[in-house]
């Protein structure tokens, strides 16, 4: 069995790459990154240290690595003959790898299964988004895109940190990861990958992930970088941050309980897990790296915004989110560039104006003047920092 794996940097190495080889599969890793490529190409194996509960090393081997940049030929032949492929490169990366990944499924042999395709990105239906740029570069003459291959959309969870100097194609990750995909596009053929978990719906597990994970970790990271914290681990050290971060997802537990029918204790002790995870002294994580990009994270359907309004949206106060989302308003950096446009808005912009621009919800969103008000107040701090 053969997999190819767009993205050989820690993520793909360290976990959609570890997992498609422990289920037996040989990995050809493809990337633009010259340097790295030519590591993995002149490698036999690596390792990939878990650190936290029962920490382990796993050595991976039974690899292959081509430069998608310069190799496309044959990076194109072996997605021909490939039973799987995947990414792990970055939403806004989908549209470079799509030209590469729609000339081999077109090269495929008839007879052969059709390509199995996940996005595993950290982004909401990430698969159908690579789907619709193959499908916009599709021949029909080369048959039909839906009898060649199956689009499945996951969703994947995994804290692999910055890693530190001198591993060199080692990757250290947390010990806890999820990878869930949905069953229902494969039919009767879904592949075999003993550390995935295939679900009937994928939508509740994407907005536990988003609404528990990625929402706590930036809480921590805003929360922290308020209380002069440089990791997130001394964040969760910290009983006051500590207490916030928890208080803002017993918020979310409230609405993904509500929402999806998770039961309240099956929840509970997913947020337990995950507030563990999060204090692992193991991971480096700062809460610089964390809390970069805060428009997005800011954003309509996002981390923050997206459970707040729907709280608000069923009569409910989301105070704990609030305050994230006033501790979120306060971050600076500098070094991001979001983070710098953030700062402009607020100082251009008037109160309502930097409310719809920053988190795009309406004037007459029940959650809009509670925002509006939190950004009303950092202006407020803004316009009395000495110059």
């Amino acid at each position: 069995m053969k997999a190819v794996h767009f993205g050989a940097g820690n993520i793909g190495r360290g976990f959609v790459g570890l997992l498609l080889h422990q289920a037996g599969y040989e990995v050809v890793f493809a990337d633009v990154a010259d340097a790295l490529i030519d590591q993995l190409a002149a490698a036999d194996s690596y390792n990939v240290h878990e650190v936290g509960e029962n920490p382990t090393v796993r050595r991976v081997d039974n690899f292959r690595a081509l430069n998608s940049g310069t190799q496309e030929a044959e990076l194109v032949r072996e997605i021909a003959t490939a039973d799987i492929v995947t990414t792990a490169v970055g939403p806004h990366i989908l549209k470079f790898v799509a030209p590469a990944i729609t000339k081999g499924i077109a090269a495929r042999a008839a007879g052969l299964a059709p390509l199995q395709v996940m996005a595993c990105e950290n982004a909401i239906n990430a698969t159908d988004i690579l789907r619709a740029e193959v499908a916009a570069l599709w021949d029909d003459a080369a048959g039909s895109l839906d009898s060649l291959a199956v689009f499945a959309n996951t969703a994947v969870d995994r804290i692999v940190p910055n890693q530190e100097p001198g591993q060199g194609l080692d990757v250290t990750v947390e010990t806890f990861y999820e990878w869930v995909i949905d069953r229902t596009a494969f039919g009767d053929a879904a592949p075999v990958i003993p550390g995935a978990t295939f679900v009937d719906e994928l939508s509740p597990y994407i907005e536990r992930k988003l609404f528990t994970v990625n929402t706590g970790h930036a809480a921590a990271a805003y929360f922290g970088f308020e209380a002069g914290l440089e990791k997130i681990s001394e964040a969760m050290a910290d009983q006051d941050v500590a207490e916030d971060v928890r208080a803002v997802l017993e918020e979310t537990k409230e609405l993904l309980v509500a929402k999806h029918g998770f039961s309240n204790d099956e929840q509970e002790a997913y947020v337990q897990k995950i507030l563990v995870r999060f204090s692992n002294p193991h991971l480096p994580d700062t809460v610089n790296r964390v809390g970069r990009a805060p428009m997005r994270k800011l954003s309509r359907h996002e981390r923050f915004i997206g459970p707040a309004a729907e709280l608000a949206e069923r009569g409910i106060v989301p105070e704990a989110l609030l305050g994230a989302i006033a501790a979120a308003l306060r971050f600076t950096d500098p070094a991001d560039a979001e983070a710098t446009e953030l700062a402009q808005i607020l100082a251009s912009s008037s109160p309502a104006d930097a409310t719809a621009r920053i988190t795009g919800l309406a004037p007459e969103h029940p959650l809009f003047a509670a925002v509006s008000t939190l950004v009303e107040e950092r202006q407020a701090e803004g316009a009395k920092a000495p110059a």
